[in-house]
């Protein structure tokens, strides 16, 4: 980890080049690595020798990148993965299996709800959810014998619930276990999850990190602060020998980057969830910049959500920046220079009324992605969401009526003067 700001880290982290070196991260776009003996390659497979050998475990232009977003998060090491998706699986998976227990907060992107409640059950893994503003004392009374981790979001997609990461740290770590965070939001330009107990950071680096919507993609940054050597019947993936790697005991020979290395030689290796050397290159690109839009995300949304709540066409307004907000204070003190440039909000009218305004919209489209250069809305329940019920959308924190309006970098009066006049249609 650097002792540069983060600005400069977004810019200068992950790839050194040395005398006569590309200056700009190389895309290694190759799927096979050489070397000159048996041995040499023998020697990468028992994990004796750190070194690439095939892309769907390592690859360096992945690796350089993860790097960064490992320095940017203030990490011991970091993995990428094909997705956020990949990424959250993962990160889970590398702890638990069939027979063991997670919990999870309730308030999570849809496609995580759904993986981490029905496809994940399929392998014998129990999951419980929890409301995130459960009490301390009620969260303890969660936990079993065989929970392996907690799992929650820094701000919920879409309900943008701003996680009590005290409060949830508190209660893993009194059970033993560790705290898993989708950092996608805020990224670490905005939150640092690991300064307030979290373990275990995951990213959609598809999102505010590549920002332009061109490449899909994930991270896992572990923060080598858990110590999985107290417990090792609990994570014994972790502490004792895997038979299925020529007996190595990660945490024994590998410390503080033992999660990591254990997902890549296992997860990776069997599940092949690699992310393309070209998608990290954009990743890379976005990053340089990721300090500077997140500014002008957050600058545009918060005056966005304030015209939106002086409007008399609209019932009700979320965005943890704006005073006012259920999580205002809370993401004062988590994310004090900003949250994200996604809001919430509501038309009176009800459904019938949203969809009219949103096809009414000319700048702003109608796309499934979210956080990106470009504003862009999205109705959840009919989306994103549409595979949960009723009883479920509540309980994410998510509205029949609600819009996602993810706001872009374009001119701010821009933005609002392509609402103002969606909004004419509805009389």
């Amino acid at each position: 980890m650097s002792d540069y700001r983060i600005e400069t880290k977004c810019i200068q982290s992950g790839w050194k080049p040395s005398k006569g070196e590309a200056r700009i991260l190389p895309i290694y776009q190759s799927t096979t690595f050489k070397y000159d003996t048996s041995e040499q390659m023998g020697d990468l497979f028992d994990l004796k020798e750190s070194g690439y050998f095939y892309t769907r475990l390592q690859n360096p232009t992945n690796d350089f990148v993860a790097a960064k977003i490992c320095d940017m998060e203030g990490g011991a090491a970091a993995m990428l993965t094909s997705s956020g998706q990949a990424a959250n699986f993962y990160s889970v998976f590398n702890l638990a299996e069939a027979g063991d227990h997670i919990i999870i907060s309730s308030a999570l992107y849809g496609g995580t709800f759904n993986l981490l409640t029905t496809t994940i059950a399929k392998m014998g893994i129990e999951t419980t959810v929890v409301d995130p503003e459960i009490s301390l004392d009620d969260l303890r009374k969660e936990f079993k014998e065989n929970t392996k981790c907690v799992l929650a979001e820094s701000i919920s997609n879409p309900s943008l619930v701003v996680l009590d990461f005290e409060k949830f740290a508190t209660a893993a770590h009194e059970a033993g276990v560790p705290l898993i965070v989708d950092n996608t939001f805020p990224t670490p330009v905005n939150c640092r999850p690991f300064e307030y107990g979290v373990d275990i950071v995951t990213h959609s680096t598809t999102k505010y990190m590549d920002g332009h919507a061109v490449s899909v993609g994930g991270c896992i940054v572990d923060s080598g602060n858990f110590d999985w050597t107290k417990y090792p019947d609990k994570f014994p993936g972790l502490c004792y020998p895997d038979e299925s790697y020529h007996g190595t005991v990660y945490t024994k020979q590998f410390g503080k980057a033992a999660y990591i290395v254990k997902a890549t030689a296992t997860l990776m290796r069997d599940l092949g969830s690699i992310q393309s050397p070209q998608n990290a290159f954009y990743v890379n690109l976005g990053l340089e910049t990721l300090h500077l839009r997140m500014q002008r995300h957050c600058e545009n949304a918060l005056k966005v959500a304030k015209w939106l709540q002086n409007n008399e066409n609209v019932a009700w307004v979320n965005y943890p920046g704006l005073e006012g907000d259920p999580y205002y204070e809370r993401a004062k003190k988590y994310m004090p220079n900003g949250t994200c440039g996604v809001l919430t909000f509501g038309i009176k009218g009800g459904r019938e009324a949203s969809i009219k305004f949103m096809d009414s919209l000319k700048l702003i489209a109608i796309v499934t992605h979210v956080a990106d250069t470009r504003s862009c809305v999205l109705h959840p329940a009919s989306h994103t969401h549409r595979q949960m019920t009723d009883e479920q959308l509540l309980e994410a924190g998510v509205k029949p009526d609600l819009i996602r309006f993810s706001v872009g970098i374009e001119n701010a009066d821009d933005i609002i003067a392509d609402l103002e006049q969606a909004f004419s249609s509805l009389k």
